[in-house]
């Protein structure tokens, strides 16, 4: 294998797969919270001023964990990046909103905003760009591709 075409693969298969592992990271230690810590997560949402609350955490807990699903094996990855981009905006306004906090609150939430921002951008990068080569879409595509007349 030529030099230039390890540099491909690894640009264009290993980098894109390896950064979809690390974006949701985080969505799966959100979704074992939510999992394990149910109550916890919905006394938070209700201090919070937050009404509907089960529902929403339901909600919240599908879109983790299916949205990881999707963007682990690279399936509908553009869809569920958006649907994530979006949802991740949502709490991140709602729910780590510094600017109306003070003392160690603010300063926490203000990490977690940016955090949440750094993340959205990631995001971003898949709905613009795909998943990469080693994502399951290729492969299916390269297959209906041969099947074609």
């Amino acid at each position: 294998m030529e030099t230039s075409e390890k540099l491909t693969r690894m640009q264009f298969g290993l980098l894109p797969f390896l950064a979809r592992l690390f974006l949701i990271a985080e969505f799966l230690i959100a979704v074992n919270g939510k999992v394990t810590g149910w109550s916890g997560q919905a006394a938070y949402m209700t201090a919070k001023g937050m009404h509907l609350v089960a529902p929403l955490l339901g909600a919240a807990l599908v879109i983790e964990a299916a949205g990881s699903a999707c963007l682990a094996i690279g399936l509908w990855t553009r869809p569920a990046a958006a649907v994530l981009f979006v949802y991740l905006g949502i709490v991140t306004i709602r729910l780590h909103d510094f600017w109306n906090l003070s003392g160690n609150s603010a300063a926490m939430n203000l990490t977690e905003f940016f955090k949440n921002l750094g993340m959205m951008g990631g995001l971003l990068m898949i709905v613009a760009y795909g998943p990469g080569m080693w994502s399951l879409e290729r492969i299916l595509i390269a297959r209906r591709s041969k099947s074609l007349p």
